[in-house]
């Protein structure tokens, strides 16, 4: 092929807009109903909803989505939402599912294969709030002490405030006898913890587990693990603490099949399995089951999340690494671990039926696929959502990781993708634009897989660097404290460092550098940009759904999960309320000297509108050239087509008008003057 000459930024790509917004999501929430298997699957081009997806037991069908439209397969628990669905194999009739369904927030449960089958309601709706009873993490108990139940995470709110909000462990009648009866809901414990997930049987059926936590506490900084007796009418009695504490974070638990309870707790500094062998009065000693420094879970974002699966055999299916998690199979009798083969590195979710664990995996050049190993055998095989090249691969990215070095001397972790494209090469001494990409979390990570929307900006001679700075996931209990009360400090650095480090070394334009990010990378691309140690390192930036007052943030404009995270990342309001001040971008708006991009969903209650409206009331239009975007619709963090092919149209667009970039084919970003 002959190589075209052209500036950086203007090279033709036959990644768009659309291709993006088709691929953004991926599947969800694995488990396995008897032999089959089942799955959420995002789907942009029919308003964001989220659908149920069924695999038949064995080869030669392809997965099929169970619920048509509008039923979105979604909730709404501490918002973020957690495990929304849940069956149970039978001998007669299929599977019976429960689901909850985003739109009134109910739990339903659904025959599949019962003709003519519609999913009924079994809890009601509160009467404070059309969406005041919400429910996760269910587990089907088909046969319980107190009858069919299920046993769920129950959010109830008590008042109009977002943190007028109690949660606790429920059951709910299979026979929808609670659909207009709240009484009928029975409470298995009381709501003496802020936070629950859902309950985990034993194999006997005679006790349960679960994780707890309270405020100030993020569950990745402590959690406990609690295990109570079930009685003969269905109730737990002798609720005790068996693991955890102020400064342990437990992220899941979980039954062995002869009775040990299974954990991963980062007691030793990193994220790893143990075993609790419960003696008769439900105590016992912990023992690690594969001491290593690596992660063996991470941040507890969403209830129900699950990072290992035991065998019936014995052996415990494991996500583990340090950075990047790959699928391995522990012997906890000899701790020895062997890696599932295959090209992906990157594992998120697991479930197991027999021999066979199935996970959701992709790769630098491979977007998330369901993937099925087979214990037995050790081969491993794409079941679903295959990955299909929408364009010639030659256009994805040839990412690198690198570690940065950032003040102090301090590792800084990164995902360097320089510009690519098969057929045009910039002209020689040109240097490329770059941006910087901040995560969100801030307590999460940034994986190496492929990203359509890093594609978009690479095929077109943009370069892109994620930054996995200081206080993400991955990387040990250590660097994730690195961020505890140094929250728009060490992100900040961090961030400017490897952008400095890359125009240093000759790979980027000192010249043409942005910074971008969502949520708490919206913080912190506006924190940069009202920094002065960063003062003249940005061209511009692109904001989403950001957090823009610290203060604002920390007396009720955020929901209750997140409502004291900023003790640790910033420290006690009430101790440093300078602090909160000085490091919030809302009070240095004046200090903004470059054209940003701010884009906002109007139905957020994680990061709401009005910080931003506030924001923007200090800026000078005539002074700083900016544009905001809001939608109708889109909460925290977009999901529908139209609204991802315009934000990626529009983040374009500012690097191109910023960069002084010559194209015809992207829409003009009107920016205030």
């Amino acid at each position: 092929m002959a190589i075209t000459t052209a500036p950086y930024g203007s090279w033709p790509s036959p990644i768009d807009a659309g291709l993006v917004a088709s691929h953004d999501g991926r599947p969800e929430y694995l488990g396995a109903v008897g032999e089959e298997m089942w799955w959420t699957e995002p789907r942009p081009d029919e308003g964001g909803r989220r659908v149920l997806m069924r695999l038949p037991a064995f080869g030669g069908e392809v997965a099929q989505s169970v619920l048509p439209a509008p039923w979105n397969v979604r909730n709404r628990v501490i918002e973020y939402g957690g495990l929304p669905w849940a069956g149970a194999a039978r001998q007669e009739g299929g599977p019976l599912l429960v689901f909850t369904h985003y739109a009134d927030q109910r739990l339903y449960a659904y025959e599949p294969d019962v003709p003519g089958a519609v999913p009924r309601p079994l809890t009601p709706v509160s009467q404070l709030s059309p969406d005041g009873l919400r429910w996760c993490d269910p587990v089907v108990v088909p046969d319980g002490p107190a009858g069919a139940e299920v046993w769920c995470v129950l959010e109830e709110f008590t008042g109009d405030g977002p943190t007028d909000v109690r949660r606790l462990l429920a059951a709910v009648p299979l026979d929808g006898s609670a659909a207009e009866d709240r009484s009928r809901v029975r409470e298995l414990t009381d709501d003496s913890n802020r936070f629950v997930t859902g309950a985990r049987l034993s194999p006997d059926g005679r006790r349960v587990a679960w994780i707890a936590w309270d405020h100030p506490a993020m569950p990745w900084d402590g959690t406990v693990v609690k295990v109570a007796d079930v009685t003969g009418k269905g109730t737990f009695e002798g609720v005790r603490v068996v693991a955890g504490g102020a400064e342990e974070s437990v992220s899941q638990v979980d039954w062995a099949p002869d009775g040990g309870l299974l954990l991963a707790s980062d007691e030793s500094g990193w994220w790893n399995l143990q075993r609790i062998d419960l003696d008769g009065d439900g105590t016992g000693e912990k023992s690690a089951l594969c001491p290593r420094e690596e992660e063996f879970a991470a941040g507890l974002w969403r209830i129900g999340h699950r990072w290992f699966e035991p065998l019936p055999n014995g052996l415990i299916a494991t996500l583990h690494g340090r950075g990047a998690m790959r699928l391995g199979i522990l012997d906890p009798q000899t701790g020895q671990l062997a890696d599932a083969g295959g090209p992906w590195t990157e594992w998120a979710g697991l479930a197991v039926a027999d021999t066979r664990v199935v996970g959701v995996a992709a790769g630098p050049h491979s977007s998330y696929e369901v993937v099925e190993l087979d214990t037995v055998t050790g081969h491993s095989l794409v079941v679903a959502a295959q990955h299909e090249d929408a364009v010639d691969p030659a256009h994805y990215p040839q990412p690198r990781e690198r570690t940065f070095t950032g003040p102090d001397g301090r590792e800084i972790h990164a995902h360097v993708y320089p510009p690519h494209h098969p057929g045009y090469a910039a002209p020689e001494g040109e240097l490329p634009p770059y941006v910087v990409w901040a995560h969100g979390g801030p307590t999460s990570r940034a994986p190496l897989v492929l990203d359509l929307e890093i594609a978009y900006f690479t095929s077109r001679g943009i370069g892109v660097v994620e930054v996995n700075y200081g206080g993400s996931t991955g990387y040990g209990r250590a660097y994730r404290n690195r961020l505890r009360e140094q929250w728009g400090v060490v992100d900040v650095e961090d961030c400017a460092a490897v952008a400095r480090q890359l125009a240093a070394e000759g790979d980027a334009d000192p010249a043409r550098l942005a910074l971008r990010g969502g949520s708490a990378g919206g913080w912190t691309t506006a924190a940069s940009l009202t920094s002065p140690g960063t003062a003249g390192l940005y061209a511009c930036g692109a904001i989403s759904y950001p957090i823009l007052d610290l203060t604002g943030w920390a007396t009720g404009e955020t929901h209750d999960f997140e409502s004291q995270y900023l003790e640790s990342l910033v420290g006690p309001l009430e101790r440093v309320p300078e602090r909160y001040r000085e490091r919030s971008p809302l009070q240095h708006a004046e200090r903004i000297d470059t054209p940003f991009l701010l884009l906002q969903g109007l139905d957020d209650v994680i990061c709401p509108p009005v910080q931003c409206d506030r924001f923007l009331e200090k800026v000078d239009p005539r002074a700083v050239p900016h544009a905001y975007l809001t939608f109708e619709g889109e909460g925290h963090g977009f999901r529908r087509a139209e609204t991802i092919i315009r934000t990626v149209e529009a983040e374009l667009a500012l690097y191109v008008q910023t960069f002084g970039i010559q194209r015809r084919d992207v829409p003009v970003l009107e920016m205030s003057r």
